[in-house]
């Protein structure tokens, strides 16, 4: 785990204008040091990334890079190129599967047009044939993203599903709450800074919940998502549903992209479900910091580059 002056370091690094301008010229070209963990800047290029993973046999989905945005106009925006990308991925033919985090929406700035704008997207996506999974946010967003997860599928979008987090101590009571209501779940550990009040805080604690609510999701739930690149909770999950005699198909793994692709093949090869979360997008810089922040042993590359490009 990162010490705490690691942790300050990234959020330093992420939160920097002149950094993140520099990256950008270099980050996302051809061989940059972006592109392990990010498909591309168009929905062209996540396509072409998403169809070479599909022709290897995993499933994907596809997000959009952004979130947390500052006005309303930014929202809609938003909600707008998303209607857009589903457009792009039918054109396509590639699989029709979505992520998408409300705070992109305008989560923060009016519950009701997030709402509305993430209906823009299903009444899209909806009579296409998508799946489309509502990522979990910090823990002050957990309760209204619920709610309008339930609001939407009371309102006939069924392929709405949601992510929840093991490390926060609410999260069995939710599970139950989504999985009584049919809610395809996707569980993470989940990557928030959180207070000790809402969420554990040693990585042995939240190894455990990921466990138990893991044990509880192969069981009841419908095609539960296992996101996690832990070799020991993917054995547990293997482990679990053979005892149980699930079948490969009954459930899957996901994983990020760039991410452990060593494992990613070699349980695909072992006949399991297995889907890579693929982001795109203009806004990529916060996002690959957080993947850097998540493998320390990747700082001298960047810096390296970044030196490199300056100078040059």
């Amino acid at each position: 785990m990162l010490s705490a002056l690691s942790r300050s370091l990234f959020h330093a690094l992420a939160a920097s204008p002149p950094l993140e301008r520099l990256a950008s010229r270099y980050g996302m070209a051809r061989g940059g040091f972006a592109r392990r963990f990010v498909a591309g800047e168009s929905v062209d290029e996540a396509i072409a990334a998403s169809r070479a993973l599909q022709d290897q046999g995993f499933h994907l989905t596809l997000d959009q890079l952004g979130e947390h945005v500052a006005t309303l106009d930014e929202a809609d925006a938003a909600s707008r190129a998303y209607v857009r990308t589903v457009g792009s991925i039918v054109e396509s033919g590639i699989e029709r599967n979505l992520s998408v985090k409300l705070s992109q929406l305008g989560l923060h700035l009016d519950r009701a047009v997030c709402t509305d704008n993430l209906r823009r997207i299903l009444m899209s996506a909806a009579p296409a044939g998508f799946f489309v999974r509502v990522d979990m946010e910090e823990s002050p967003t957990v309760d209204t993203t619920l709610a309008i997860v339930e609001t939407l599928r009371g309102q006939g979008y069924d392929a709405l599903g949601v992510v929840l987090q093991a490390a926060l101590r609410r999260t069995e009571q939710d599970l139950g709450r989504m999985l009584e209501l049919g809610v395809r779940v996707r569980l993470v550990k989940g990557a928030y800074r959180e207070p000790k009040a809402v969420a554990y805080q040693k990585k042995a604690e939240v190894d455990a919940a990921y466990e138990r609510l893991m044990r509880r999701l192969l069981v009841e739930g419908d095609l539960p998502a296992i996101a996690t690149h832990d070799a020991v909770l993917i054995e547990r999950a293997r482990q679990l549903a053979a005892s149980r005699g699930l079948p490969a198909e009954r459930f899957e793994f996901q994983m990020l992209y760039g991410v452990r692709r060593d494992l990613q093949a070699a349980l695909l090869a072992q006949g399991y479900r297995v889907r890579v979360y693929v982001p795109f997008g203009r806004q990529w810089f916060p996002y690959y910091m957080r993947r850097l922040g998540e493998r320390p042993a990747n700082v001298g590359f960047l810096l390296g580059s970044l030196v490199r490009e300056r100078l040059s």
